[in-house]
């Protein structure tokens, strides 16, 4: 049997149009049937068709107006039958895999779309002249925007082809019979449709669906950007969002269509969290399945259930949802967004696997109907043997064995759009009558901001309070959760799509219960940043910190899906990760699933991720400007700067909300300049770098800061250089540094940036350490620096667990002076900058006993860790008189045996 006798069989349409050709059409159709086509072939190939056709626009100017060239008609139709042949016997003989297919289909209308549309402009403006912008003077040309499976590039053998027609400038045309720009680009959209779309002797090209433009049907064919933009800014509906995520710009300004579309992102895209996204799915859904019942279409494989289309809402809904936040997820091809799904562990991979299989065999039996006899349908056939030929095509042996396994790969899509899509069946919860609910509650409802809702939005409110109301009323602590709670449901009354995920989550509005009940501080920044309400859907996440490998990961991940150029974005994305993660963090806390080393290790980590990727942003930011800073040799710096973290960060002993003290150093040559079209020299450049890298830190937007930044740590303090050279830091540490300035240098260590040169601050920090001290004079200097401390910041009344005597203060003192008294003769203690592994390294160096050094860590292990919870309770550090005696009283004791006793 023939290659063409076994496509025949499977498809009366082909086995027809194969018998009208002679043996060298069937040659040559033959020989591009095992040929794919790359995108960029298809254009050529359309203009050649009709390249012997007369020129667009050298007709006389009476057929002109009449319409379009009938040759030109005739010929793209006649190309569309040779096409449609190669494409179906390609399918049905499995010449090319599903996304082959879909992606030649829609190329190729792309070519038809660009051939057209050449074709429209050029005789409209034989008519009326050249459209021309009115501000910009320009020649302007229509933007065709693909929608749906077009702008996927996943047509079906028998799509229509969903578009809208835009320009950039109204303004008129320069012709002798000049019309407006609109009413130009209007008739060139006829034009395009006139060549494309009637059904004529050798049937069509594309069928053209202009429904989803701005206001639909009976609107202007054609509309300005402006117009488009203040369209869906004020009357953009959730459906819209939906269509216009696969829009695509396939013909006209390329460039100027790019622009519109990324002006429309903001409509598509919320910069939020958005589950409002799944009410409107399931609204869409609904309608379609009412369709589907009133015409009884369950045989309908793209719009009955388990069907093509239910696989697209799933995708999609998580789109809408977090493709304002994650811009990967912007991505218009279905077959590349499932597997983002699974690596954001937003859907899990098996369930993901299913979908791609189903949506395959699905897709595959949407183009055997098809192709059966060329028609536009995805219902299954009613003849047996069309039947037969579909099952034949689709590999089974008979109708039955296809049937089953059709309907096995429709009840998993099901399965999976029940879970992902269709409302939570729940039982209304039994809650007393608004009028005797807490007094917290009743007060918002009687505000002004409740007051003033409407629509969604109040109906949003009234959903989640009932369900907020009950499972406080179950909670042990529920007043004093509903109390902090009532902050955040006020902060988010305007952005209701928060209000949607607690109620689509009843697991995520417990654990907002339970975080709030526990921590005013969680509370108050969920009320603040309610993005951060994403965090609770998953409790294995939230309650399990990543490692430092993973943090770096991912942040580095998330930051990749930024444009480059998009600074704002990139800022926001810092913020959300960071404020994100310390959530994590103090989360897992609450529920005791972190010990207190693995709390400030892990925000530690958290600030060291994000100071690298700031570092990266600003490097690349003043090299992409002043090109990169020299060494004194000459060569590239690369880049040559460390961040050092002192105090807590350098001591991994990150606490909720502390502040970064940091130094930048360089090892660049200061005088020479950078080596771009606009030099600086190194100096200035290290010192831009500097005050770029504390702007991305500290600057406030609508998602916070980073951190608070203290650089007074740094060589002279507040009067010296923002930036400084190592040998210029190494000279000040060992000439000019006061005791207190070697004190603050135990806990110091590179956080981000250089490895060598972090290796090289290494070295001069260990030999500063170690340097051999009087010990009399340092202890004299230690407890004068301590007592002043104690004198400005210890309350007159009441005990600080930082500042006053016993306090974490006096520990750290102690265990700098004792590794400053002893570092010359035990090395070992210049290697660490946390208080643990020192109070370790004395005990192994006999200058504290195992049991002293043992409880001193157990000592300030209770002081930080009841510092944390004080944070996470917003209270502040004084401590009760029977408060943490015995862990006191010993620090008082060793401070009292080393500081004051005279004992070394």
């Amino acid at each position: 049997m023939s290659v063409w006798s076994q496509a025949a069989e499977l498809s009366p349409w082909l086995a027809e149009r194969l018998e009208r050709l002679g043996e060298a059409e069937l040659d040559v159709l033959a020989a591009r049937l095992e040929q794919d086509m790359p995108d960029e072939a298809w254009l050529p190939h359309v203009q050649a068709a009709v390249a012997a056709l007369p020129a667009p626009g050298s007709r006389p100017l009476p057929e002109l107006a009449r319409g379009p060239d009938p040759a030109w008609q005739a010929a793209l139709r006649q190309l569309r039958q040779r096409e449609q042949m190669r494409f179906v016997a390609r399918d049905l003989l499995r010449r090319c895999p599903l996304v082959t297919l879909t992606r030649e289909l829609s190329a190729f209308a792309d070519a038809v779309l660009a051939v057209a549309l050449a074709a429209a402009e050029a005789e409209l403006a034989a008519l009326h002249g050249r459209p021309v912008g009115a501000g910009s003077g320009r020649i302007q040309q229509l933007v065709v925007l693909g929608l749906g499976k077009l702008g996927g590039h996943e047509l079906n053998l028998s799509s229509d082809i969903d578009l809208i027609f835009a320009y950039d400038e109204d303004g008129e045309t320069d012709g002798a019979r000049s019309i407006g720009n609109q009413e130009f680009f209007i008739k060139v959209g006829q034009r395009i449709i006139q060549l494309l779309d009637p059904v004529m002797a050798d049937g069509f090209v594309f069928r053209v669906d202009m429904r989803l433009r701005p206001w639909g049907d009976g609107s202007a064919l054609a509309t300005s950007f402006d117009a488009m933009e203040l369209y869906y800014e004020r009357h953009g509906r959730e459906w819209e969002r939906y269509a216009l995520i696969k829009a695509r710009v396939c013909a006209g300004d390329l460039r100027a269509g790019e622009q519109l579309l990324k002006s429309l992102k903001p409509f598509v895209y919320r910069r939020y969290i958005d589950f409002g996204a799944f009410e409107s799915l399931r609204d869409m859904k609904a309608m379609i399945e009412r369709e589907v019942r009133r015409h009884d279409r369950d045989d309908n494989i793209k719009l009955g259930a388990g069907g093509i289309r239910e696989v697209e809402f799933i995708a999609q809904a998580f789109q809408l949802i977090r493709g304002g936040v994650d811009s990967a997820l912007q991505e218009r091809e279905l077959l590349k967004v499932l597997p983002l799904l699974a690596d954001r562990q937003l859907l899990p991979a098996a369930a993901v696997d299913e979908l791609v299989t189903a949506y395959g065999f699905l897709r595959d039996s949407e183009h055997r109907i098809q192709a059966l006899h060329d028609q536009q349908t995805q219902t299954l056939p009613a003849a047996d043997d069309d039947r037969l030929r579909l099952a034949r095509a689709m590999g089974f042996a008979d109708w039955g064995a296809y049937v089953s396994a059709l309907a096995c790969q429709r009840e998993i899509v099901h399965g999976h759009f029940r879970d992902v899509i269709v409302a939570r069946d729940a039982a209304e919860p039994q809650v007393p009558a608004p009028e005797s609910w807490p007094e917290p509650v009743r007060a918002l409802l009687a505000s002004r901001a409740v007051a003033q809702l409407t629509g969604t939005a109040r109906d949003r409110f009234d959903r989640l309070l009932p369900l907020l109301v009950h499972a406080c009323l179950a909670h042990e602590n529920g007043d004093l959760a509903l109390l902090r709670i009532m902050p955040l449901i006020e902060a988010t009354l305007r952005r209701s799509a928060y209000l949607v995920l607690l109620i689509e989550n009843q697991d995520a509005l417990q654990r907002l219960i339970d975080l709030c009940a526990a921590s005013p501080w969680i509370a108050e920044s969920l009320a603040r940043y309610p993005v951060l309400l994403d965090e609770l859907l998953n409790a294995a996440t939230l309650f399990a910190p990543p490692s430092r490998d993973d943090l770096v990961a991912e942040l580095r991940a998330q930051l990749t899906r930024v444009p480059e150029d998009d600074l704002e974005r990139q800022m926001d994305v810092l913020r959300i990760f960071q404020k994100g993660q310390v959530l994590r963090v103090a989360a897992s806390d609450l529920k005791g699933t972190l010990p207190l080393m693995k709390i400030s290790d892990s925000l530690t980590w958290i600030a060291e991720a994000v100071l690298q990727e700031v570092l990266n942003l600003a490097w690349r930011q003043l090299t992409a400007k002043h090109g990169r800073p020299l060494r004194v040799d000459g060569t590239p710096c690369d880049p040559d700067f460390v961040i050092v973290g002192y105090g807590k960060l350098g001591g991994l002993e990150l606490g909720y909300g502390s502040d970064l003290d940091l130094v930048f150093l360089h090892d660049g040559d200061p005088q020479r300049d950078s080596d771009g079209e606009r030099p600086l020299d190194g100096a200035s450049f290290f010192a831009r770098l500097g005050q770029r890298i504390i702007h991305l830190l500290t600057t406030a937007m609508a998602t916070g800061q980073l951190y608070d930044v203290d650089m007074r740590l740094r060589p002279s303090g507040s009067s010296g250089l923002l930036v400084t050279s190592l040998s210029g830091f190494s000279q000040y540490q060992r000439e000019h540094a006061w005791a207190w300035e070697h004190q603050a240098l135990i806990r110091a260590r590179v956080v981000a940036g250089d490895t060598r040169l972090a290796a090289r601050f290494d070295a001069v920090r260990a030999e500063v350490l170690a340097r051999a001290r009087d010990r009399e004079t340092l202890r004299h200097e230690v407890v004068e620096m301590r007592d002043k401390m104690r004198g400005h910041l210890a309350p007159k009344d009441g005990i600080d667990l930082k500042h006053s005597p016993g306090g974490l203060v006096d520990l750290e003192f102690l265990v700098q002076y004792l590794t400053l008294a002893h570092a010359h003769d035990f090395p070992a203690l210049t290697r660490w900058p946390d208080n643990v592994r020192l109070l370790d390294t004395l005990a192994e160096a006999g200058v504290l006993s195992s049991q002293d050094a043992e409880g001193l860590k157990a000592a300030y292990l209770a002081l930080r860790a009841r510092g944390h919870r004080r944070a996470l309770a917003r209270v502040d550090r004084i401590l009760g008189e029977g408060e943490l005696v015995a862990e006191r009283t010993l620090v008082r004791t060793q401070w009292a045996r080393f500081m004051t006793g005279g004992a070394a």
